[in-house]
């Protein structure tokens, strides 16, 4: 059975998992604004120690790549790749809002992972069960108005559960173009569970070429659009 290790910063959740076969066997989460980077190695050092085993019996590396937090992907990216090309093992990611989606996966109705992205704006996809616990992508994960998500989703009559730490932030506004349809993973239950990424890594194919990975941020960071910006307000003097 493969044994592997998945890595989470792409909030101000940290994620450390490592699975053997379809089975978790450990798990560390933290929801703090605190620094990832000082935070992460260590927590693979010690869930490693906890379940007595060494880097070396690992099979994989699995990352969630974005989107979410620009430095908490690159954190996590970084430092996913620098284990899988120092072990030599494969290097599997993960979309954030896949591993977020886990959370509704017994939902009968579509689900809808949600980041805020600012702005009125979110990264989000929907999901709709293809088999009992086993989710497909109904629309690709995008950067999109708020507006845009919920003419989407008004367009249908099924049920739909919304996941995400960032969900409550729009919470009236879904209940307002939704109703009853709309429904919330509980909070005491986390939307975005390392575990579920190295259960998902450990079915995932093809592995990433780890020199030429990069994160997916589905949009460029904000210092680069006002850059852009500038530079169009310039070029039209």
């Amino acid at each position: 059975m493969k044994k592997g290790l998945a890595l989470d910063t792409s909030s101000y959740r940290l994620g450390v998992a490592i699975s053997v076969g379809e089975e978790v066997v450990a798990e560390h989460m933290t929801n703090l604004k605190v620094n990832h980077a000082l935070r992460l190695m260590p927590a693979v050092e010690a869930l490693l120690n906890e379940v007595q085993m060494t880097p070396n019996e690992l099979d994989y590396i699995a990352v969630a790549k974005g989107p979410g937090s620009y430095t908490g992907v690159r954190m996590a990216a970084t430092s996913a790749k620098t284990l899988a090309w120092t072990l030599n093992i494969p290097l599997i990611s993960i979309s954030t809002l896949t591993m977020m989606a886990q959370a509704g996966k017994y939902f009968n109705g579509l689900v809808v992972p949600i980041i805020d992205a600012r702005r009125n704006t979110v990264f989000a996809s929907v999901f709709k069960q293809a088999a009992v616990g086993k989710l497909t992508v109904i629309n690709e994960e995008k950067h999109q108005s708020i507006t845009e998500l919920f003419s989407l989703l008004k367009e249908t009559q099924e049920p739909v559960l919304f996941v995400g730490d960032d969900v409550t932030k729009f919470k009236q506004t879904i209940d307002e173009a939704l109703g009853k349809r709309a429904f919330y993973v509980n909070s005491m239950l986390a939307s975005a569970r390392p575990g579920e990424l190295s259960l998902l890594a450990n079915n995932a194919l093809p592995e990433e070429q780890v020199h030429q990975f990069v994160p997916e941020y589905l949009r460029l960071p904000e210092a680069e659009v006002n850059w852009q910006d500038a530079k169009e307000k310039r070029n039209k003097r």
